[in-house]
């Protein structure tokens, strides 16, 4: 997988993470910056998930994505 597509583009993603996962706040998507590790990271803080499962859930919206 190319992450650099969603780092390009992360003001336009921004939403599409929103609505994937709505418990990120704005501050937490400006932080992000496009990172995935920090992605990965503040879903953990924000849902209380395991690393391996939110792993393969942003696994799964990235290959949903159109980018």
């Amino acid at each position: 997988m190319d992450w650099n597509r969603v780092e390009g583009n992360w003001k336009q993603v921004k939403g599409k993470v929103k609505e994937q996962w709505g418990k990120l706040t704005d501050d937490d998507l400006d932080q992000i910056a496009g990172r995935r590790d920090q992605l990965e990271g503040k879903i953990q803080e924000r849902y209380g998930i395991e690393k391996d499962r939110v792993r393969r859930e942003v696994d799964d919206w990235y290959g949903r994505q159109a980018l």
